[in-house]
């Protein structure tokens, strides 16, 4: 990357290095004696700027570059809120860590899969076999399926060790306002999401939210694909600048409709906030070989200023009170002890870094650094008055321990020649005064893990009163009117200032109503599907140029949200599925995609938000729409055709994601069945009336409305009765289709074929306890 000062916003997760096997340069290599390729791991430069830095002791060096040179084995975690968790759980535990060990000792390794131990409940697990060796080795094929199915259907989340630490250390509840200001792929999201979701009863909503933010648009598709499977209500997903992320302040804002129509809140204010910056991802070599060839201290120091303005501007929207975490997957001191002690230096007393070494204790961390050097293409440099002005564009005062330059110096910098020396003298390399022991870097030796870097940080008063000054000018200054040496700072901490879209910039808008706004839907239906915008990316052969779309709303590309007002088809849901209003609110919290409004105004899928979501929703539009919506809200229904719906049925069927949110609140439209007819069913996908085991499933399935209905799971025959059973977190329940003569399942084949897994692995269960407690009786 270029070593320019300022960056105007991120371009991916990991802003220069693409950590993705798509696209990506292919690595030097080198050949062993069998012909195989392998990648180079070793850069002399690397190996000399962090000996130089210090960052391990001399003695550990050797085991710190032969662990970098492994491949980095395989982790997952299991997902806390999943309804399968307990049970998927034991499986690895009793199943895949005998079945594995054989192999594992033919590989030299004492274990085959091991619980991570610092990971609460046993839920997230190391494996000793690299992510390569899973998917090649047929010895581990069942276990590889497994680990795919389980992920696919939203079980279970592949994801790096070190990634899963820092939302360990957010301490999140269920009423929080939570932002992942750099959220892409998800990962840490869906954590989020499940921490939020924990202690919740079946079907009921948390009171708190999760915003996912990433500033580049493809990144955000990826971003809805991973926490679809989290199937929340309590989700939104936003594509905007982290360092322009709006507050959406209604005080500040002269709106009519905010004025006329107050809203439960008045400003976008976070209770917890992720910022896992972009970096130069020194920290996944193991797992992205190719970085070795690309590595060179520019890239950190190029993202230096960026990491702080993202940081800044996390702290600038998170409540007094709050806690903001501040990571990434670099083990580069310039890219995390020189940012953190630069935020706490311009916060002040407002901000303090929170010592969590007592939280936990068998994660091994090593403590921030308090001293480091900066490195450029000029040498080392200890301060910055050593920095000739030739080099100060890229070398800021910010990246020194002490963030100080020295006024009495001349400015003109010092030769070459001196500067060996200055790297050479230990004794005048600056201390940091600030307790950057409170960080922590885990290195990989360490845990047999990736690299990574985190510091809690607590605000514990309103930012400096300078900095909400420049917040205040927003509105009278044009960003390019504001002086050199106030730019950086005001980007750090504006509020709702939103820039132009650049030509061809993919954004979203949410709608208050159709009739309001003068919304009209497109003449020609989109086709973006699941909540997913087809993006315009075919380039023109001669110019090079994206096809952008037409304007849609506010932002180009992207479709506006719209709340659903149809009170038709609000009081037909609500009447065909029993659901009252009271207990589960219909009105308000519906809304649906400029893209899923047929050319005749007619719906065809409708989201459900929750009341979190709604608020911001409307706080949102009462601003003037500066959040750039991406994904809003869970898919709770959808419209089926004409031609299978009779004129006195609903033609709007329950969604798979969307039924255990609802299922709890209707009372029409449920039929009970036994294993035996239940599993029946997933395996034919259809049945006829007269078809079931038990003929009184078939005689309440012909009784029913012609339409979506459910079927749930019940222990015994002596549940099959009309009365509604009581719903716990455990029960299994699928959407189905009622005809004039069958009940057809309206589940995917790899649900369905998920879910037979799980009933047959519960009846092998129930068949050794019942043979257990008759060797009991007989005994």
């Amino acid at each position: 990357m270029g070593r320019g000062r300022r960056h105007r916003g991120t371009t991916s997760k990991r802003n220069q290095i693409d950590n993705s096997n798509e696209n990506v340069e292919k690595p030097l290599a080198s050949f062993d004696s069998n012909n195989f390729q392998k990648p180079i791991c070793s850069n002399l430069h690397f190996e000399d700027y962090y000996k130089e830095q210090r960052i391990v002791k001399a003695e550990e060096w050797d085991s710190f570059m032969e662990i970098l040179r492994k491949p980095l084995p395989a982790a997952f975690r299991v997902n806390s809120n999943g309804q399968f968790c307990d049970e998927i759980r034991l499986k690895v535990e009793n199943d895949f860590m005998k079945s594995l060990q054989a192999e594992a000792r033919e590989s030299g390794e004492l274990e085959a899969i091991k619980p991570l131990p610092w990971y609460p409940k046993n839920l997230a697990w190391h494996s000793n076999f690299s992510r390569k060796e899973i998917r090649k080795n047929q010895i581990l094929e069942r276990f590889h399926e497994f680990l795919k199915l389980e992920t696919e259907v939203g079980n279970m989340t592949r994801q790096e060790s070190v990634s899963m630490v820092p939302p360990l250390f957010l301490d999140v509840h269920p009423d929080h306002f939570v932002l992942d200001m750099c959220a892409a792929p998800g990962s840490k999201t869906f954590q989020l999401l499940e921490i939020i979701h924990e202690s919740s009863e079946p079907g009921s909503l948390p009171n708190g939210m999760v915003v996912a933010n990433d500033v580049d648009y493809k990144r955000c598709n990826l971003l809805i694909h991973q926490t679809k499977r989290t199937c929340t209500t309590n989700l939104m997903v936003t594509n905007n600048e982290g360092q322009q992320f709006p507050s959406c302040n209604t005080k500040r804002t002269l709106s009519v409709a905010s004025e006329i129509n107050p809203h439960p809140i008045d400003q976008l204010l976070f209770d917890r906030v992720l910022c896992d910056v972009p970096c130069s991802g020194d920290g996944t070599l193991r797992k992205a070989p190719d970085i070795w060839r690309r590595w060179n201290s520019g890239s950190g120091n190029g993202l230096h200023s960026l990491q702080v303005v993202l940081a800044m501007r996390g702290l600038s929207l998170l409540k007094v009170g709050g806690r903001m975490i501040y990571s990434t997957c670099s083990m580069n001191p310039i890219e995390d002890e020189a940012v953190v002690a630069e935020i706490l230096r311009r916060c002040g007393c407002s901000v303090e870094l929170v010592d969590v070494s007592d939280k936990l204790p068998e994660l091994i961390r090593r403590p921030g650094l308090t001293k480091w050097k900066v490195h450029d293409r000029g040498g080392w440099y200890r301060s910055y008055k050593d920095v000739p002005k030739s080099q100060r564009d890229g070398v800021l005062r910010s990246m020194f321990p002490s963030g100080k330059s020295d006024k009495d110096s001349t400015g003109g910098g010092n030769s070459y020649e001196e500067m060996a020396y200055i790297s050479s003298d230990e004794s005048a390399v600056e201390v940091c005064d600030l307790p950057l022991e409170r960080c922590m870097r885990i290195l990989p030796h360490d845990q047999n893990t990736g690299g990574f870097f985190i510091a809690v940080l607590h605000k514990v008063s309103p930012l400096p009163e300078f900095q909400e000054k420049i917040n205040h000018r927003r509105n009278s200054y044009n960003r390019n009117n504001i002086n050199s040496s106030e730019k950086s700072l005001y980007e750090a901490v504006s509020d709702t200032v939103v820039t132009k879209p650049e030509e061809g910039a993919e954004e979203i808008v949410l709608e208050a109503t159709v009739s309001e706004n003068g919304f009209k839907p497109p003449k020609k239906e989109s086709t973006c599907d699941e909540g997913f915008v087809e993006l315009a990316q075919k380039l023109d052969d001669r110019g090079g140029k994206r096809e952008v779309p037409s304007m849609q709303g506010k932002w180009k590309g992207l479709y506006p949200v719209v709340f659903l007002r149809d009170e038709t088809v609000i009081d037909g849901i609500k009447t065909f599925y029993g659901i009252k209003d009271e207990s589960f609110p219909l009105y308000g919290h519906l809304v649906t995609r400029n893209s899923d409004i047929s050319s005749h105004g007619n719906v065809k899928r409708i989201y459900y938000v929750s009341k979190a979501v709604k608020d911001v929703l409307e706080l949102n539009f009462a601003v003037g729409k500066p959040l750039k919506i991406s994904s809003v809200g869970l898919k709770m229904f959808e419209k089926q055709s004409a031609k299978e719906c009779e004129a006195n049925s609903c033609s709007f069927r329950i969604t798979s994601e969307g039924l255990p949110v609802i299922l709890p609140y209707m009372t029409k439209q449920i039929l009970y069945a036994t294993m035996a007819d239940f599993k029946n069913l997933l395996q034919h996908k259809s049945i006829k009336f007269l078809d079931f085991i038990h003929p009184q499933i078939g005689e309440k399935a012909a009784k029913l409305a012609l339409g979506s209905c459910v079927m749930v799971l019940v222990d015994d025959d002596t549940q099959l009765g009309s009365e509604p059973v009581k719903l716990k977190t455990s029960t299994i329940a699928i959407g189905c289709w009622k005809g004039k003569a069958s009940l057809t399942v309206m589940v995917t084949t790899v649900d369905c074929h998920q879910l037979i897994e799980r009933l047959s692995d519960r009846s092998k269960e129930v068949e050794i306890a019942e043979n257990c407690l008759k060797t009991a009786e007989t005994a």
